[in-house]
């Protein structure tokens, strides 16, 4: 949706929305498995959830390759061996335009380690939120179990399983809490109600979404060379 409506303001510049949105999906996936990191310190000795560093580890290696791919020059002689593949299905040439708007950002450190940064303390406060549904449930647990659950969270949703992590979202909390004494019935209805939160966020701009589609739609933006 977000390249969608991006591009509707940029005609013909979709391959670089489109990379400029998945990199800072990247980034906010980077960003969490920190937080997963300093999670999992915080549980040593504390919480039983080695079932889970599996999962942190399978992203952590996953993060790793994405970023050697799309920023280390010396990949390019590796990815220029799929174009003759990418070209037979015709999809070469937006492929290319994602990977030279991912790569362009290689040359703006800063940049990056400011939406690194800021991409973290996000997520950070908003584990708090996962912590407050619990609490309105009844769920006696601290935030430090949160800092563990919360950034495995965030990762599990990043990948498209079902439309928005429907039940996805339920099981997981389920599967997490329940490792930790709560009970199921508890567990899936702070999944539930975090869900609700985060729909209630999204209210305003489903609200400009209906605005603009009554008036026809946002206006291409004209670019200038």
């Amino acid at each position: 949706m977000r390249v969608f409506e991006t591009a509707k303001r940029h005609p013909g510049r979709t391959g670089d929305v489109t990379s400029i949105i998945l990199l800072e999906r990247g980034l906010g996936g980077a960003g969490t498995v920190l937080l997963g990191a300093i999670g999992f310190v915080l549980a040593l000795g504390t919480y039983d959830v080695s079932a889970y560093l599996w999962l942190e580890g399978v992203f952590v290696l996953g993060t790793l390759i994405l970023m050697f791919l799309f920023f280390a020059r010396s990949a390019r002689p590796l990815l220029a061996r799929t174009q003759p593949l990418l070209a037979r299905f015709r999809i070469d040439r937006p492929m290319r335009a994602f990977y030279d708007g991912v790569h362009h950002f290689r040359g703006h450190v800063r940049l990056l380690i400011g939406v690194f940064v800021f991409t973290t303390a996000i997520q950070a406060v908003r584990v708090l939120s996962i912590w407050a549904a619990g609490k309105a449930v009844g769920i006696d647990l601290g935030p430090r179990i949160y800092y563990v659950m919360g950034p495995l969270f965030f990762l599990v949703l990043l990948v498209p399983f079902t439309l928005n992590g429907i039940a996805v979202r339920e099981a997981f909390f389920v599967s997490f809490l329940g490792s930790v004494g709560v009970p199921a019935d508890q567990a899936f209805a702070s999944g539930f109600l975090f869900f609700l939160v985060t729909t209630a966020l999204a209210v305003p701009g489903a609200g400009i979404l209906l605005w603009e589609g009554f008036r026809g739609g946002s206006r291409p933006r004209l670019e200038h060379g």
